[in-house]
């Protein structure tokens, strides 16, 4: 059976709905940075979630073709994830979702070297016919967070964002913010094939020791 990031981790893919301390080891990822608003049709992030896919699945599916990769094991693709934030705003501001910058990315297995992701970059750009110039090789280890199972539609994680941070404080942690840690989302639900009050996010907070 292929191997299920989600059902193998489920500390990081699979947690409660309420708020809870995590450290989060490093991780490989297929990435592409970018800005504006994920919900416009055609616009760079929705163009940049299928550069994503591209690559992980040419990753998986190179087991059905000549390239071997040393140390490969089929897997279940991960689910999509994502940095936000938004230059000179403190949280978030849901009324100007063009002001959002982000790094969409997709979990790679570790065996998926930098050789090997350049390899899976230039096939899929071969077979697939796009420009996969912006998808990038990203190593990350997170460490410390609070995480949150958020259930409903996007707009409304500010309150289960509100609640990680109560947790927080009673818990004595600070938030962490920083350029190299940013909050984090996990999709477990595909929005084109779910109702807005179904969607399963996973909601990340890098924080520290107060």
């Amino acid at each position: 059976m292929a191997f299920d990031y989600k059902k193998e981790y489920k500390e990081f893919y699979m947690p409660k709905a309420k708020p809870e301390v995590v450290n989060v080891p490093e991780m490989r990822f297929v990435a592409v940075q970018g800005a504006g608003d994920p919900n416009e049709e055609g616009g760079a992030y929705k163009k940049a979630v299928e550069m994503l896919y591209s690559v992980a699945y040419t990753i998986k599916m190179s087991k059905m073709g000549s390239h071997k990769m040393d140390g490969y094991f089929d897997f279940v693709v991960p689910p999509l994830e994502g940095l936000w934030w938004q230059k000179g705003v403190e949280g978030v501001n849901l009324d100007d979702k063009s002001a959002f910058e982000w790094v969409s990315m997709i979990r790679i297995p570790d065996f998926v070297t930098p050789e090997e992701f350049e390899w899976a970059k230039a096939e899929a750009t071969r077979k697939k016919g796009l420009d996969l110039e912006k998808v990038q090789y990203r190593v990350m280890e997170e460490g410390l967070c609070i995480q949150c199972l958020h259930v409903g539609p996007y707009d409304d994680e500010p309150a289960t964002m509100a609640l990680m941070e109560q947790f927080a404080a009673a818990e004595g942690y600070a938030e962490d913010h920083s350029d190299e840690r940013r909050h984090h989302e996990i999709y477990l639900s595909d929005p084109r094939k779910t109702l807005p009050e179904r969607l399963k996010t996973v909601l990340r907070m890098p924080v520290k020791k107060a």
